[in-house]
């Protein structure tokens, strides 16, 4: 019997996932995780399908592992409908995992997130969304630590992908002023290392680490210093009139990456994001900038690939809408999902009937019967109340569909869900109405829960 541990990785067809599988997978016995149906076998690596919106998928998928190793940001939809933005999603997902991993007995999470601004500066969405994850992560009774890097490059590496699409594509490059914020990158190598050096030493539980390079430079000074390995003459310069809009529109043109994935970056770039000076782990190798940078772009590199698979079947027209709603009465998921029909009913005057009957909740319309939900007792608590879609005119699926009210961060936020839903209106109709009215109704509910008294 191996004596091996079992480290689950979530996001292992990403940059940092695939890296640490190819370094990794004969040290450990790797269970990947992914949205696709993988059948591959001989390389030491197990992959398991997961659906990580549903505890039960995620549950299943991390049985029998030791630990786990948390690399998921959601910044593409899975479904053709997402109401949803990434800090929401990521919220949801996040407590998913740490519900699971509290199930299967885990003995540790390791999640890779960014260093937290030391400037004055609002934090932006997309920094908060890493804080926030960490901090669902670390909840429950699985030790957590969280490793707080800079800008990590390597080989593949989506961010540093774009620096060498910008250094190509630009001969000139007139700057936007966040290119002289300072940032420490750190070199793949260094990030896979530490993990592997954190997994089950209780020293660092509950602890966040910061990593990053020895060299505080500039994201100017990385253009610069990549132009100078790619053997590229540039001239690279600053201007202060760039707006951050500008400046997201001309990394995503010039670069050629998706709106999704280059707003949320360049909004976060704006920050000082330097380490503290304490150091937390020893003995992890140091590469000068100029090395990392290097060997990022020499193309003889072969980046680890992720084995063909087959994605979930879906219906066209799947709709995902995952809101997080203010709670600033620290009401109780089991309270909001109770309150919400009898609201609904009095805000629409009784047009719309909510009716509960042997865990079976009906919304009405002139006694049309709208939607049908069942409770499912077994599989709520206190934190979280889940109803399956199970019938009603606006719905064309009855087997998968489902909502649910989960409290989150202490109470401080209710998220609303809905998954797998497939309406039955036609598409154009119900995403111009039936979608529309959802969201502004969510809305009025969160004004609601913000107006009441303790």
């Amino acid at each position: 019997m191996s004596n091996k541990k079992k480290i689950a990785i979530a996001g292992a067809t990403g940059f940092i996932g695939r890296w640490f599988i190819e370094t990794y997978k004969n040290h450990f016995e790797i269970i990947a995780l992914s949205r696709k149906k993988i059948n591959s076998v001989g390389n030491g690596v197990e992959w398991r399908m997961v659906d990580l919106f549903s505890i039960s998928s995620s549950t299943e998928a991390l049985k029998g592992a030791d630990y786990a190793l948390y690399l998921v940001h959601s910044m593409q939809p899975s479904t053709r409908l997402n109401q949803s933005n990434f800090e929401d999603t990521d919220l949801l997902l996040a407590d998913n995992f740490s519900r699971a991993a509290e199930e299967c007995n885990l003995k540790h999470i390791v999640y890779v997130g960014g260093i937290l601004p030391k400037d004055n500066l609002n934090i932006s969405k997309h920094l908060q969304s890493r804080f926030e994850v960490e901090q669902v992560l670390g909840s429950r009774k699985t030790p957590l630590t969280t490793i707080r890097a800079g800008i990590i490059i390597g080989p593949g590496g989506s961010s540093f992908r774009i620096i060498e699409k910008l250094v190509t594509n630009l001969p000139v490059m007139a700057c936007p002023e966040w290119t002289k914020s300072k940032n420490q990158p750190v070199d793949l190598r260094v990030a896979l290392k530490a993990i592997e050096k954190i997994f089950g030493q209780p020293e660092h539980f509950n602890k966040p680490i910061e990593i990053g390079g020895n060299e505080i430079v500039t994201y100017m000074d990385v253009l610069k210093i990549t132009a100078k390995e790619m053997k590229k003459k540039r001239w690279i310069f600053s201007i202060p009139f760039f707006s951050l809009g500008m400046s997201k529109l001309w990394v995503g043109v010039f670069s050629g990456s998706n709106s999704n994935f280059v707003s949320p970056l360049i909004e976060s770039l704006r920050h000082d994001m330097t380490l503290e000076d304490k150091v937390t782990i020893k003995e992890l190798p140091t590469f000068s900038l100029k090395e990392t940078i290097k060997r990022a772009s020499d193309k003889t590199i072969k980046i680890p690939s992720t084995p063909k698979g087959v994605p979930p079947t879906k219906d066209k027209n799947t709709v995902r809408s995952v809101q997080r709603i203010a709670n600033p009465t620290k009401k109780t998921a089991e309270w909001v999902a109770h309150a919400y029909p009898i609201w609904l009913s009095k805000i629409f005057s009784s047009l719309i009937n909510a009716e509960e009957k042997n865990n079976i909740l009906k919304f009405k319309l002139l006694g049309v019967t709208l939607l049908q939900l069942e409770y499912i007792k077994n599989r709520s608590d206190l934190n979280r109340q889940l109803f399956y879609i199970t019938g009603g005119y606006l719905t064309k699926r009855t087997n998968r569909g489902w909502l649910e009210f989960r409290s989150i961060l202490n109470d401080k936020y209710i998220i609303t869900a809905i998954h797998e839903f497939v309406p039955r209106l036609p598409w154009i109709i119900y995403k111009f109405t039936q979608a529309k009215a959802h969201l502004f109704v969510m809305k009025k509910f969160e004004n609601h829960l913000s107006n009441l008294k303790n």
